[in-house]
């Protein structure tokens, strides 16, 4: 059971309406991230807007997918491995490739540079070192790229602390569990 209520969208008023109204639009469906997030339209609202941003941004959405299952693999959040093992999977990414992601590791040097960047973002709460900027800047990546997977790591940072607060209902097919995990 959640420990944040998710907002029922059929009982949802004012500026929570319209934003899961605009969510339903998009995907067919709210998910109860963004129903649990209602509860705040200022949570949903500012989710909603930098997700969006960064879809528009430069890393393509394969490298996206893999960032956020890293990050969520690092923090054990159990609905966002869920659900980005499906968006992975819509994205192109393997079933290895989504494995891999949630390991740290990627089969393409440039992916992997940057899975690893994001994991030492995550470990070092952004304080990285000289080396490991100089690591994902070697696999190719300019300022621009290594800005937005720091803002990757936030949005997902934001969707794993939320989800585990919540304990969110899992309404997703779940992830499975890697070799060295518990089912």
């Amino acid at each position: 059971m959640s420990r944040l209520q998710a907002l029922d969208p059929a009982a949802a008023t004012g500026k929570a309406q319209a934003l899961l109204d605009g969510v339903r639009k998009k995907l067919g469906l709210v998910p109860n991230m963004m129903r649990t997030m209602a509860s705040s339209p200022a949570v949903l609202e500012g989710y909603l807007g930098l997700s969006g941003a960064l879809g528009a941004g430069q890393l393509p959405a394969t490298l996206r997918e893999q960032i956020a299952l890293a990050v969520a693999q690092a923090n054990g959040c159990h609905y966002c491995l869920a659900a980005h093992s499906l968006l992975g999977s819509k994205a192109g990414l393997a079933d290895g490739d989504v494995l891999a992601a949630r390991r740290g590791d990627a089969s393409d040097p440039r992916a992997h540079a940057a899975i690893r960047f994001a994991l030492a973002v995550v470990a070092s709460r952004g304080g990285v070192t000289d080396a490991e900027l100089e690591r994902v800047r070697g696999a190719g990546f300019g300022d621009g790229e290594i800005a937005e997977i720091v803002a990757h790591v936030a949005l997902n940072v934001l969707t794993n602390y939320l989800n585990r607060v919540a304990d969110t209902e899992v309404d997703f097919p779940k992830a499975p569990a890697l070799a060295n995990e518990a089912a």
